[in-house]
C-alpha cells in the first residue's frame, strides 16, 4: 500500500520481511535504518530466532548498495538468567555479508543512573557498510541521551530516528530509508519529513495502515 501523500514518497509492503527482501534484493538508492524484533515478537525458540536474527540482518546489508549503509537500532534483551548481546550480533552477521562497523552508539531509553529491571535503558545504534568509511569526524554524539517520542511501544525514538536517517542521507548519499520491519512506521515518517522517500515491510496489517498515515512534527526531530 502506498501513503496518499505528495513528494517524497511513502510506499509500505503488508509482507513477510524476509521472503520480501529474498525476492526483492539490492534497492538502488537505500540506506537502511530498522529495528529487528526480538524473539518474543517471533514464533520461534531462541536457537531458532537466533539464526533468523543473523539471516535477517544479512538480508538487510545486502539490501543497500555497497558504498551504502545500513543503521540498525537493537537493545539487549535476557532470556534464562543470560543477557543476549544484539550488538555483537549484529557486528557478526554484518561482518558475514562482507561489511565493517562505521560506528556502534549508544540511545539512552531511560535517563542514564537509573536502575532498570528486565529490559536495558539503552539500545546500541550501529552502522554498517561494504565500501563506505568512517568519517574522521561524526556528526552524532556517542551517547544519545534523548531518543524522542516512541509512537509505539516498540518504537525507537523520533529523535534518535532522525540522527540515523540524516546519517544515511547526508554521510551515505541515501536518497530512499528503507525499513524491512517498520512497525508503525516511525523511521519512514522521519525519512519523509527529512525530504527523503521512504519504504517499509510490515507484516501486520493493521500496522500497515498506521504506518502510511504516522507523521512526525519539525520540534521532534
Amino acid at each position: 500500500m502506498r501513503a496518499e501523500t505528495s513528494a517524497p514518497l511513502r510506499d509500505v509492503q503488508c509482507a513477510d520481511a524476509i521472503p520480501w527482501m529474498q525476492a526483492r534484493g539490492r534497492i538502488p538508492g537505500a540506506g537502511a535504518v530498522t529495528s529487528l524484533p526480538d524473539v518474543s515478537e517471533v514464533n520461534l525458540t531462541l536457537p531458532a530466532w537466533r539464526e533468523w536474527f543473523l539471516h535477517a540482518v544479512r538480508l538487510v546489508v545486502d539490501a543497500v548498495p555497497d558504498e551504502s549503509a545500513a543503521l540498525f537500532f537493537q537493545s539487549d534483551i535476557k532470556r534464562d538468567g543470560a543477557w543476549i548481546d544484539k550488538g555483537a550480533m549484529i557486528v557478526r552477521a554484518a561482518e558475514d555479508a562482507g561489511a565493517r562497523v562505521l560506528f556502534h552508539k549508544i540511545v539512552c531509553r531511560r535517563p542514564p543512573g537509573l536502575l532498570t529491571y528486565g529490559r536495558p535503558g539503552y539500545t546500541h545504534l550501529i552502522a554498517v557498510s561494504r565500501a563506505l568509511k568512517c568519517p574522521e569526524v561524526l556528526p552524532l554524539p556517542d551517547v544519545i541521551t534523548d531518543a524522542g517520542r516512541q509512537p509505539w511501544v516498540r518504537a525507537m525514538g523520533i529523535r534518535a530516528a532522525a540522527q540515523a536517517v540524516r546519517f544515511a542521507r547526508e554521510q551515505a548519499g541515501a536518497t530512499l530509508i528503507f525499513d524491512p520491519f517498520c512497525g508503525v512506521g516511525t523511521v519512514l515518517a522521519v525519512a519523509n519529513a527529512l525530504g527523503l522517500d521512504a519504504l517499509g515491510v510490515e507484516k501486520s496489517r493493521k500496522r500497515c495502515e498506521q504506518a502510511c498515515l504516522l507523521t512526525v512534527r519539525a520540534d521532534e526531530l
